[in-house]
């Protein structure tokens, strides 16, 4: 909170007045407080507040965040010896009584560097400041924009499946037929619109899950599942559509013609944590099994952005079945 506030104070324009005041201040206590070195104090004082606006709003915006470096430090020699030179001669004028020929230009000239330096080191860091939350806003758009993309991944093969056996079964039995339609109608109805916000409650993300894999059932008779819920999952709140990748996989490598295949699924919440397990069957016969899929890589990188370095993915394989084990610290 600190921090964030000094940030505020030297890039927030409501503070502006401020930070000039302050400016002002510190300049003339300085200045006020280095008599003899610095006999005309009102006089340096006038000059270097006009170098320090002059360097800060003209000089530093016009050749040094444009590149032009060369342009920028022979304009900073220019002003050292314009004012040196403007200070001796104002001194001859209006300094009554003074002895010009008592300045120390090379202490002059140091307090100008000074000056120079310190008025350029606010810009830059007003800038890099700006720049890194113009940079924090962009990452975070673009994240937000790749979650919600990574978000909607429901393969649209599982869609047109629904629709092709719905149709058959509006033949051959209308009653299940309307049955599919409406829990199909139901599942997209949550990822369209439920899913829209950034949390939902994890029971029912399990019921979307319910309705997937019921539907799924329909389509297979040699298809089985089960859903498994421990501890108080009342109240969770999870990202939407955290699993269904994982189920939508699972899926999509057993099917299997010689013997029933499964998707079993395991929630267990406790110390905090929340557990996930999926555990699918593998076909007897299958040429290629890859445990990599675009599904899977997906989610992969959902989780690197939601819980960068507070969740474990474990997956393994045998030859029977295939687990994905997620833990996430809620």
């Amino acid at each position: 909170m600190n921090e964030n506030f000094i940030f505020q104070f030297f890039i927030s324009p409501k503070y502006r007045l401020f930070r000039h005041l302050l400016l002002i201040l510190f300049m003339s206590v300085v200045l006020y407080n280095s008599t003899p070195e610095v006999t005309e104090p009102t006089l340096i004082l006038l000059f270097f507040l006009l170098l320090f606006y002059v360097n800060m709003y003209l000089l530093v915006p016009k050749l040094l965040f444009r590149n032009k470096y060369v342009l920028y430090c022979m304009s900073i020699l220019g002003i050292i010896s314009l004012s040196a030179l403007t200070y001796r001669i104002g001194c001859n004028l209006f300094g009554e009584g003074i002895d010009s020929d008592g300045l120390n230009i090379p202490l002059f000239a140091a307090l100008i560097v000074v000056l120079v330096s310190a008025s350029t080191s606010v810009k830059l860091f007003q800038k890099w400041i700006l720049d890194r939350q113009l940079i924090f806003e962009l990452e975070k758009s673009k994240t937000s924009a790749e979650l919600e993309q990574l978000k909607n991944q429901i393969n649209p093969h599982f869609l047109f499946n629904m629709l092709n056996n719905a149709n058959v079964l509006t033949k051959r039995d209308p009653e299940k037929a309307s049955q599919v339609l409406m829990k199909l109608s139901d599942l997209l109805r949550y990822q369209l619109y439920d899913s829209a916000r950034d949390k939902v409650l994890l029971t029912s993300d399990i019921h979307f899950l319910e309705d997937f894999l019921n539907l799924e059932k329909v389509r297979r008779d040699n298809f089985d599942f089960l859903i498994s819920k421990e501890g108080d999952l009342n109240g969770v709140q999870i990202p939407p559509l955290l699993f269904i990748s994982f189920v939508e996989n699972a899926v999509k490598h057993n099917n299997d013609t010689s013997k029933t295949s499964f998707v079993h699924l395991f929630f267990d919440i406790r110390n905090g944590k929340l557990f996930f397990k999926c555990i699918n069957s593998k076909p007897l016969m299958k040429a290629i099994y890859k445990t990599g899929g675009l599904g899977l890589v997906n989610i992969k990188r959902r989780l690197e952005l939601l819980f960068p370095t507070s969740h474990n993915l474990k997956i393994e394989e045998n030859k029977e079945t295939f687990c994905i084990t997620l833990n996430i610290k809620l």
